[in-house]
């Protein structure tokens, strides 16, 4: 397909990595397919993002809003909610105005976490489609949250209203009540984080399409509800896992290269790979301790990616006794050291663009998930793809016996994650998520949004 005079597309992506990462590889497509993405950054990372990522290269062209926030403000969820909310919709407002005034904007794509994108966009008189950076189910799980509450599955300020596991919904794996997504930090934390939900739904129901990097998530091959949706709001284009054909390495943090050159003295499969992700709470000090006296216990060799902040937890005189076969980094290339042939298993977080790593560089995943939508991406992990184990508890024993289960009797896992790949970023699925992008770009076009 090919347009004339690169039509704009502009996209809005929530200011954190896990977010930011798969918004680009999405705008690195849209511009393959003939259009001009602009990315709209909050002005307290754009420099930054500018800086890292190569844009000329990709064809991506950013647009920075002033937001009131500094770089110590960048990781507090309410902080850059309030921001989202009350400075930068005007700004943003200016930007589709003048871009409008200058050349056709086909659509806004807006990551549903920036749902105050999407009343801009309307006021604009500018078609929004909604994007979803993680698993289609967790999507589901918040979209039913009427249903949840109306059921009483769910209290109206989101407390779950039951004991033991339940499923909550046809097709999803048992989750227990601490595993819904909103339930992060305490009472009040939550009971915000759910309203924001509420809010979110609330506001995307104007939204005509949804962009989910995402695959069919259950074991079937042929799996695919995008149909189910054609006579619903929002018509669903399941265009992931985006990751198969990134193009670029976004990272907001220095990477450590050395540990490549680490790795490449390590036997075959013999390193355990740690890392939280980009934009994790601390799990405090004392299961960070647990945690490497677990590592050191399985006396073998480990990488792991562990901020200077969250080190106050490490047992006194750690670093000199692990040295010789533990290394211990501030951020690691994860792409790069996930294919490296030494790794043999990824402790994790169970975050959705780490799992999708893990998938496609074929590794064991030992799941030790710490909030929001990590505890979803575990059960899946663990009980419907059985490609990993979680971690059943934060000793220095779970650790070791979660680790020694992993890498001693872990064959059926290995080749449940190879079986995976194919699945979901072998060729046939490739083509199917492809097809499903152009499909997009056909409605938009069968509409006459452009021409």
């Amino acid at each position: 397909m090919k347009y004339e005079g690169r039509p704009k597309i502009i996209l809005v992506p929530y200011p954190a990595q896990g977010h930011l990462t798969p918004l680009f590889q999405l705008a690195s497509s849209f511009h393959d397919y003939g259009l001009q993405p602009l990315v709209v950054l909050p002005d307290f990372i754009y420099d930054h993002v500018v800086s890292k990522t190569g844009a000329a290269s990709l064809g991506l062209v950013f647009v920075s809003l002033p937001s009131g926030l500094g770089p110590d403000d960048s990781k507090d969820f309410f902080t850059i909610g309030y921001a989202m909310e009350h400075r930068m919709p005007s700004h943003f407002e200016d930007v589709l105005l003048t871009h409008g005034d200058e050349g056709q904007v086909v659509c806004v794509v807006v990551d549903l976490l920036t749902s105050w994108a999407i009343d801009v966009a309307r006021r604009c008189g500018i078609p929004a489609a909604g994007f979803w950076p993680a698993m289609s189910a967790t999507y589901h799980l918040i979209r039913a949250i009427p249903d949840l509450i109306r059921i009483g599955l769910v209290s109206e300020n989101g407390t779950p209203l039951h004991k033991g596991r339940v499923r909550f919904l046809p097709g999803q794996p048992m989750l227990s009540p601490q595993d819904l997504p909103w339930l992060v930090g305490n009472p009040a934390s939550r009971k915000s984080r759910f309203a924001f939900w509420l809010q979110t739904l609330h506001r995307s129901r104007s939204v005509k399409w949804l962009l989910v990097n995402s695959f069919p998530e259950g074991p079937a091959v042929a799996e695919d509800d995008d149909a189910s949706t054609l006579h619903h709001h929002p018509l669903i284009f399941r265009v992931g896992p985006l990751t198969r054909q990134s193009k670029t390495s976004l990272t907001l943090w220095e990477e450590d290269r050395s540990c490549l050159e680490w790795l490449n003295e390590r036997t075959c499969s013999s390193v355990i790979y740690v890392s939280f992700g980009s934009w994790v709470k601390p799990i405090g000090d004392e299961k960070i301790k647990q945690l490497a006296l677990g590592l050191e216990a399985t006396r073998r060799p480990f990488l792991w990616a562990l901020a200077p902040v969250w080190r106050a937890g490490l047992p006194t005189g750690y670093l000199d006794r692990v040295k010789d076969r533990g290394m211990i980094i501030d951020w690691a290339p994860q792409k790069e050291v996930l294919a490296h042939e030494a790794v043999g298993c990824f402790l994790t977080h169970c975050g959705w663009n780490s799992t999708l790593e893990a998938i496609q560089a074929e590794k064991r995943l030992l799941c030790y998930p710490v909030s929001g939508d990590q505890f979803v991406n575990c059960r899946y992990i663990v009980k419907v793809w059985g490609i990993g184990e979680e971690v059943s508890g934060g000793t220095q024993h779970d650790v070791e016996e979660g680790v020694r289960r992993l890498m001693e009797g872990g064959g059926d896992m290995q080749r449940g994650v190879k079986e995976l790949k194919e699945r979901v970023m072998g060729e046939e699925a490739s083509s199917r998520a492809t097809s499903r992008l152009m499909a997009f770009l056909d409605v938009l076009h069968n509409r006459k949004v452009f021409v």
